[in-house]
């Protein structure tokens, strides 16, 4: 097959009669990601790549770095080429990966001769050895700037670009976190934009707090910040936003469903069964799915609850031996995480406790068909309170690692952040109504032991903000904006 005729249906900007239609089918919504996607791809020498989990818009960020580049700097369309390697076509002998891959460099080269080129690769793990082809053409410096995206749901596709060590920087990208889903709400909705200025002032606030964090400070008192709460507009459109987001999650095609049974079916249908039945199955020879899946459920159960690696095997009716191979499993392909019980030593004990915590809270709803109806168990709210802390901490770039605490049940911290060696951000979530003494005594116990910030609590309620004898409360949609 003719290469023109190939890329055709994916380089709509070729024609300029087609190339409007395009663009208007482009999300105007940009995810913060995308202005560090451009500035490297302007800067950094190395192949960009972009990862996560499927349907989180991988393949919308590509199209809206080709939309910039045409609009913004000018770059000529012929220099911008797009292509998905799942396209049927490929199906056909002619038409193998090798060889697009050869004759759209070539084309591109020719052209880069004389000013920048562009080829973007969508869903790159389809295409069988990959990585070999793609580094071939870096080591002999072809004039071509490389973007890639794939799927991490493919155990297969990560040991692939750790063979490009050193050639490709990874952008890995995960379901919307609910900063940016308040941001995706209130930008499509004209009438509530002028509020994004508000958010604004609460994000800047909040990459100060992060900076005084990450170094080694001692302790260090979040009351010296001054922390702008918002109107009371702002703070009921986000309560709404943060109760749409506990019930649907981050991954915006559910966003559209017009159902809450519609949206289950497609989270289990595409980020559960897809990762465990196809993904895992073909990357790790599964030969018994069903029983990965059984495991998988009896971690959503009580996300956030602490477990012991041995007594979960029996718990479960798998050997100790299955655990240790289906937890990195799950982890790498992003349906859950976890924490380890903290210890000074910085040696790990094996089957140590642990605590999980599922990427996206949406598939726990999905798989327990779980609705609206959670909104209204105080408990369940803590628990997935707590599981938003995570993945918020996760994400944080001044943070080296993150443990729990439990001496005794009196004695329990949520978590742990190690923002420098020895020195400790310790957290505790209380989503609830009223805050009591006891609540925070972990938490001062923790502190007077410990070479610790000022021990943080993240609260319910908008009251509840503030110094609170050595504590520092900070209700969750603030911790939310500030710390993503």
């Amino acid at each position: 097959m003719d290469i023109k005729t190939l890329i055709k249906p994916y380089c709509p900007w070729h024609d300029p009669n087609a190339r409007p239609g395009w663009e208007q089918s482009i999300p105007s919504f940009r995810r913060p990601v995308f202005e560090e996607l451009i500035k490297d791809l302007r800067s950094v020498p190395q192949m960009l790549s972009i990862t996560g989990p499927r349907r989180v818009g991988k393949s919308t960020l590509l199209q809206q770095m080709v939309q910039h580049l045409l609009n913004l700097d000018q770059v000529p369309p012929e220099r911008l080429i797009y292509y998905s390697l799942d396209d049927p076509a490929r199906l056909r002998t002619s038409a193998g990966g090798e060889d697009v891959i050869d004759q759209l460099m070539t084309q591109l080269a020719e052209l880069g001769q004389t000013g920048p080129a562009y080829l973007f690769l969508d869903e790159i793990q389809r295409f069988e050895r990959w990585e070999l082809y793609l580094k071939k053409y870096y080591d002999l410096k072809y004039p071509v700037h490389i973007v890639i995206s794939g799927s991490a749901s493919s155990p297969i596709f990560k040991k692939s670009r750790e063979s490009l060590l050193g050639r490709v920087k990874d952008y890995h990208v995960l379901p919307f976190s609910f900063r940016e889903f308040l941001l995706f709400q209130l930008h499509d909705k004209p009438d509530e934009r002028p509020l994004l200025g508000e958010v604004s002032q609460i994000l800047r606030a909040g990459d100060m707090i992060k900076g005084m964090l990450s170094g080694d400070l001692g302790y260090c008192s979040l009351a010296t910040v001054s922390v702008p709460h918002g109107s009371d507009l702002l703070w009921e459109k986000a309560q709404a936003a943060l109760e749409s987001y506990l019930v649907d999650g981050g991954f915006p095609e559910v966003w559209q469903l017009p159902t809450q049974d519609k949206k289950i079916e497609y989270l289990y249908d595409n980020q559960i069964k897809k990762v465990i039945y196809e993904d895992l199955v073909l990357a790790a020879e599964f030969r018994k799915p069903e029983q990965l899946k059984a495991f998988y459920i009896s971690l959503l159960e009580q996300p956030g609850r602490e477990v012991n690696q041995k007594s979960l095997a029996r718990e479960v009716g798998v050997s100790a031996q299955q655990v240790d191979k289906y937890l990195p499993l799950l982890e790498m392909t992003d349906l859950l995480a976890h924490a380890s019980k903290f210890r000074s030593s910085p040696v790990r004990v094996r089957r140590g406790n642990m605590r999980f915590y599922l990427v996206d809270l949406a598939l726990r709803n999905a798989v327990l068909r779980i609705g609206k109806d959670m909104l209204a168990n105080e408990d369940m709210l803590g628990l997935y309170a707590e599981n938003l802390v995570f993945n918020t901490l996760k994400k944080w770039r001044g943070m080296l690692q993150i443990d729990y605490y439990r001496d005794t049940a009196e004695r329990e911290v949520d978590f742990v952040v190690h923002t420098a060696p020895s020195t400790y951000l310790p957290i505790e979530v209380k989503y609830r109504q009223t805050l009591a003494a006891r609540d925070l005594r972990g938490l001062e116990y923790f502190a007077g032991r410990y070479r610790c910030h000022a021990p943080l609590v993240v609260t319910k309620n908008r009251e509840d903000f503030g110094q609170r004898d050595q504590c520092f409360l900070l209700p969750l949609i603030l911790f939310l904006l500030m710390m993503d």
